[in-house]
């Protein structure tokens, strides 16, 4: 049975792109079937990946507006990494969404045709929670929620748990969160770890653990079209990532 994750936060710039680029390729290592999903009008995803976005002849948008089903708009990265991509347009769908009937299963109904040929599918969302990140999360069977420990970034992860206890009331009654993920975290803070602790008392969710550290190399990686797997594979952030992929798997990284 195909795994659908959502990985989501409406604040920008806590690494979910790196989130779902890393873990993608690492599950893909490991023999995985994985299908990532460019759910951001900024193509962040797409572009590290090695595509060109405003090269791209069919996007998310197209699937979004019935043009071509999903499998028309897939490319391949990898032998085992293949990405549905995103474009500028996508800024427009949401609009285009607004009257649609059931426009919030729009994406699942998209999936559905092609997910049966992965075993993950990996959904970058936007960082809001508007209709395309209820899309996601209606879609999802899973939602990864990366966090970087610092106060802003926390004070949004409430919200998005109500917006989780939304789509679970209405759309998705089977979502589950898998936790929350620390990223661009510096241990050496005392207030990263207060931080980190208040998002377990407080939300009582899981943190999911090796932290991802902050680290140069992953600003470096998108430069070269590829992820920080391929171009620092043995730093310790792609471990971490590896480590990550290796427990959705049920299994645990060697010492």
């Amino acid at each position: 049975m195909t795994r659908t994750i959502a990985v989501a936060n409406q604040k920008g710039g806590v690494a979910k792109t790196t989130t779902v680029a890393s873990v993608g390729m690492a599950l893909a290592e490991l023999g995985q079937r994985v299908l990532v999903v460019d759910l951001d009008p900024q193509a962040c995803l797409t572009f590290s990946l090695g595509l060109d976005p405003e090269a791209l002849e069919l996007s998310i948008h197209d699937v979004f507006l019935g043009r071509v089903g999903a499998a028309m708009a897939v490319r391949p990265i990898t032998k085992n990494l293949d990405v549905l991509p995103s474009t500028i347009d996508l800024t427009g769908t949401e609009i285009a969404l607004h009257d649609r009937p059931a426009r919030e299963y729009v994406l699942r109904t998209a999936l559905a045709d092609v997910s049966d040929g992965y075993d993950f599918v990996l959904i970058d969302c936007s960082p809001s929670l508007g209709v395309l990140t209820i899309n996601a999360l209606t879609a999802a069977n899973e939602v990864l929620i990366p966090l970087q420990c610092e106060t802003l970034s926390h004070r949004g992860v409430g919200q998005l748990l109500d917006t989780i206890g939304d789509v679970r009331r209405l759309t998705n009654r089977d979502l589950v969160v898998l936790g929350v993920l620390p990223t661009l975290f510096d241990g050496r803070t005392t207030h990263a770890r207060a931080v980190l602790a208040d998002v377990s008392d407080r939300f009582g969710v899981p943190v999911l653990d090796p932290p991802i550290n902050r680290s140069i190399r992953f600003a470096e990686a998108p430069a070269s079209g590829e992820s920080i797997l391929t171009t620092a594979s043995s730093s310790p952030g792609a471990q971490a990532y590896r480590a990550h992929a290796l427990q959705l798997l049920g299994e645990e990284a060697a010492a």
